[in-house]
């Protein structure tokens, strides 16, 4: 794919990405697509899936008590919680804060239902079997992963085709959670409905956004402030993943939706 060439333009020393289809079949890549980044938040992403297996297996349930709200509520960045600090800021439900402060309270929570040490079970319930043996989590359950693009195209062709859990349950895991609530997306500011689901960033009619004009209401995904992303266009049928080695800032915003627009209008998609 020519449209994978303007990575070549991105301001890093270091970047790998690739497109994959549901089946698995990666139609394009570039760069080092097997050296291991820092993946920041999309880390996020990594651990909703082993959330998603705990909830398939019964060991939690969306709605039990966690923290100051509960597990729907925590990974749905509605819990009330700040972004990085216990502090609560508003009642469960109400604001759309997005925290990694949650996000530990989620892992938490995982962990005590299963007693077992939830970096070791997101590598049961996810890295081990989808192959992604260069994956790990060695920080917080929100930011600490590390990976490689040749392991998330294998992450983003299982969300597009689930085998780990359920067809519905990953529908309603990239289905808006809490629809019409405000607040922050980090880097693009204030969104009067920043949609999100499971753990799953929802782009809907958000403006501005990382992805691009031609990506479809219904992609879903996240970005990391150490300049990584993840989308996945169910419409479109792909997914797309980079990873840089450099921090997430004005060059990311300018490069990433471009960048998006050219894969997709090279694949003759364009927005639903």
């Amino acid at each position: 794919m020519e449209s994978l060439r303007a990575v070549s333009s991105w301001p890093v020393d270091t970047a790998a990405v690739a497109v994959v289809r549901a089946d698995g079949e990666v139609l394009a890549e570039h760069g080092p697509v097997d050296h291991r980044f820092p993946l920041a938040s999309v880390t996020k992403l990594l651990t909703s899936y082993a959330v998603l297996v705990a909830v398939e297996e019964g060991a939690v349930e969306w709605d039990q008590p966690a923290g100051p709200a509960t597990v729907r509520h925590l990974i749905a960045h509605t819990s009330g919680l700040a972004f990085d600090s216990a502090d609560v800021q508003a009642e469960p439900g109400t604001r759309r804060i997005y925290s990694n402060t949650g996000f530990q309270v989620l892992a938490d929570s995982v962990e005590a239902a299963t007693e077992i040490p939830f970096a070791t079970y997101l590598h049961e319930a996810v890295f081990a079997p989808l192959g992604m043996a260069s994956s790990s989590l060695d920080g917080s359950a929100g930011a600490g992963g590390t990976s490689t693009v040749s392991d998330l195209v294998r992450f983003a062709a299982e969300v597009q085709a689930p085998k780990l859990v359920s067809a519905g349950l990953v529908a309603e895991a990239t289905t808006v959670a809490f629809p019409g609530l405000r607040g922050v997306l980090p880097g693009f500011g204030m969104q009067k409905e920043n949609d999100w689901g499971l753990g799953f960033e929802v782009r809907a009619r958000k403006s501005p956004h990382w992805t691009g004009s031609l990506s479809s209401p219904r992609t879903v995904g996240h970005f990391g402030q150490s300049g990584t992303f993840v989308w996945i266009d169910p419409d479109a049928g792909v997914a797309c993943v980079a990873l840089t080695d450099r921090k997430f800032g004005e060059w990311a915003v300018e490069a990433w939706p471009a960048f998006t627009d050219g894969v997709l209008e090279e694949l003759g998609r364009g927005r639903g």
